[in-house]
């Protein structure tokens, strides 16, 4: 029997462990989409405890917690801290087959030294010697992220943010680590929400642009662009839960904005329309500035309307969605196409059955600008287990070429989430080297150490320009 999650966890075959040693284990990291609080890393404070590290705005763990019976009190509620932590230590050794049970062990291991099984009966211990780590003073957020050997990462800001933490990280150089900010402008093109006016006249006054009409909002819009280019974004990032596509000109989109700027009610169609032009004009946008394009599909969100009420969005109430998305995609992507201005996109599905229309896609628009311009991007969310890894890449494999992948990232607002790259490290080394041992592919390390420091690092860094 083989040990639970001993050095050669995940490595099934010899020459697996020979490419995670050599040539993934200590790769930096690029985490070029996250949502960890640059503020927090700013200012560098250590946890008091793992509850307020852990558990803390995590939704994975939430999730588990209530499948498992757990009240709210004690998940999200108003419990002590070491009756939340001491919930989630009765959830874990129900969670058989979840990638948490494994995360947990890892970040446990990786970051405070302890090999335990956390259950209902070590938890007492793993909380006191967690917390006497934590107390030192040297258990901080940066340390985690250099501790992990963490290159560059993205954070995701809103236009209206006034990036200030960014601005203080770049000016004082608190840490080596890249800390970039990367573009989000769903609220802009949410037109269809309540606060879409609100939110309007907010980035109007950052941005210190009178919004009144569609070129003005382009401009304010642009005018925050170039401040995140200032501080060293390479990326945008969209929430589509549909990706919209029924263009319907500037002269339309004027007329949309000016309507919904006046409280007026806006059609389905005036909703898709807007949306659609916004989308094709900050792809136009981001293809000037050499921006990749992140578009995460296919997530319904907020879908228990009784308990979001209560407790927010982003608190564990969201799915997979089904929209049929090879038409949209294809059409959106093709008008950028038509006159050149196509920028670098990562393709993200939620919906696993998406996984093959995605894959195809990606060659019918690459260009010689960048290696794999259109990029499948890593198993994502309830995707990110060893399965989905595993999955997304053979069909990345099987349609087009792995080796240019440009590999994981974390999507977490935990600090303590590097280990999942190690995850997907020793999933990638074993996937190839089964491919090997079983004389599917040849046993040449020079070629295959190359394939797995790409897509583990170089890729990444060389597709940002980082």
């Amino acid at each position: 029997m083989k040990a639970f999650m001993d050095n050669d966890f995940m490595l099934m075959n010899e020459t697996a462990k020979k490419l995670f040693r050599q040539y993934a284990e200590n790769a930096p990291i690029i985490d070029y989409h996250c949502h960890l609080s640059v503020k927090e890393i700013y200012e560098n404070k250590p946890a008091k405890n793992l509850t307020e590290l852990w558990l803390a705005g995590d939704h994975y763990k939430w999730r588990a917690m209530r499948g498992n019976g757990i009240p709210e009190e004690r998940i999200t509620g108003n419990a002590a801290d070491y009756d939340k932590f001491m919930a989630f230590a009765e959830t874990l050794p129900f969670a058989i087959g979840n990638p948490l049970f494994h995360w947990t062990h890892m970040e446990l291991q990786r970051y405070f030294g302890i090999n335990e099984i956390l259950s209902p009966e070590t938890a007492p211990v793993i909380w006191k010697k967690t917390e006497e780590l934590l107390s030192d003073g040297k258990h901080t957020p940066q340390y985690f992220i250099q501790q992990s050997n963490v290159y560059a990462l993205c954070t995701t800001e809103d236009p209206a943010d006034t990036l200030e933490y960014h601005e203080k990280l770049a000016k004082e150089k608190k840490i080596d680590t890249k800390i970039l900010p990367a573009y989000r402008p769903d609220n802009a093109l949410s037109i269809e929400k309540a606060s879409w006016r609100d939110y309007i006249a907010h980035l109007s006054q950052v941005s210190g642009v009178d919004i009144a009409d569609w070129d003005s909002l382009l401009q304010a819009l642009k005018v925050r662009m170039d401040e995140f280019e200032r501080l060293g974004c390479v990326a945008s990032d969209h929430g589509v839960e549909d990706l919209p596509f029924l263009p319907v000109g500037e002269e339309k989109a004027t007329e949309i904005v000016e309507k919904a700027l006046n409280g007026q009610k806006l059609s389905e169609d005036e909703i898709e329309g807007y949306k659609t032009e916004l989308f094709l004009w900050l792809g136009r946008t981001y293809a000037k500035r050499n921006w990749a394009m992140e578009l995460h599909m296919n997530a319904m969100r907020s879908c228990n309307t009784r308990a979001v009420e209560k407790l927010g969005e982003a608190t564990g109430f969201d799915s997979v969605c089904d929209h049929l998305l090879a038409l949209k995609l294809s059409g959106f992507m093709n008008e950028l196409e038509k006159t050149g201005q196509l920028p670098k996109m990562i393709l993200f599905s939620l919906n696993d059955a998406d996984n093959m229309v995605i894959a195809t896609m990606l060659g019918n628009f690459h260009d010689a600008s960048v290696p794999s311009k259109i990029q499948m991007g890593a198993a994502w969310w309830f995707q990110d287990h060893a399965d989905g890894m595993e999955k997304q890449m053979r069909i990345l494999a099987n349609e087009c070429i792995l080796g240019r992948f440009i590999g994981m990232l974390t999507d977490s607002r935990s600090f303590l989430s590097y280990p999942r790259h190690e995850y997907f490290r020793r999933i990638l080394c074993n996937l190839i080297g089964t491919w090997v041992e079983n004389g599917q592919y040849p046993s040449e390390m020079k070629t295959l150490g190359m394939l797995v420091e790409r897509i583990c690092y170089l890729n990444a860094k060389e597709y940002f320009g980082i």
